[in-house]
């Protein structure tokens, strides 16, 4: 491949990535047989304001690169502008005979930045609603267990097991455990243990070991 030959495929791919990715994504292609790496071609140049002959970087800067730099592709690098937009930038280097050029691919993230702010502010909240409105909730709590435990007839102290699990899916079918703070509150009724409650809850649904009367 000739040094046409390769700048005409480099060009053609800059001017094919730019349009495909549009404004926010600035292309080019460097001669980096000099080590001021001068443009040769670029497209949505406005993002660093740069034009053809120009060999100023991404970052503004007008320094000479070293040898390493010369030859040695850049992946997926963050860069920021001396007008403060948040940059990706990378370079390839397709070297031949006689020439040196490489294909800078610089996409302009900043907007992205913004809207991930609003976007953060709008999904951000004070707290959960529901927590929120049975905060202090124990009374509608209490409530519902009275009523829960009125079905079976007895007193705490006379339960079976089998009256605390049917008094347990009572609760979780009127969506008792979604209060705050519902198990130790339920758990302290019934007089067991906190473990015995997501035990019940547990069997509920067939995932525990059944307990001694």
């Amino acid at each position: 491949m000739t040094r046409e030959e390769a700048f005409e495929f480099l060009d053609r791919t800059a001017r094919g990535i730019a349009e495909m990715f549009g404004s926010s994504c600035e292309t080019l292609v460097h001669d980096m047989g000099d080590p001021t790496h001068p443009i040769l071609s670029i497209y949505n140049g406005h993002i660093s304001g740069r034009t053809v002959g120009s060999t100023m970087d991404i970052l503004g800067t007008d320094l000479a690169l070293d040898e390493t730099a010369l030859v040695t592709d850049f992946v997926n690098l963050y860069a920021t502008t001396p007008s403060g937009q948040q940059i990706k930038s990378s370079t390839f280097h397709l070297i031949g005979d006689g020439y040196n050029l490489a294909l800078g691919i610089n996409f302009d993230y900043t907007s992205l930045v913004y809207a991930n702010r609003i976007l953060v502010d709008l999904m951000s909240a004070e707290a959960d609603l529901q927590s929120a409105m049975w905060r202090g909730g124990d009374s509608q709590l209490s409530a519902i267990f009275d009523e829960c435990l009125s079905v079976v007839g007895k007193p705490v102290s006379a339960l079976t097991k089998k009256d605390r699990m049917k008094i347990i899916a009572l609760l979780d079918q009127k969506n008792a455990f979604s209060f705050r703070k519902s198990v130790p509150f339920v758990a302290r009724r019934l007089q067991v243990s906190r473990y015995t409650v997501y035990k019940y809850l547990g069997e509920l649904t067939g995932g525990g070991e059944e307990e001694e009367k």
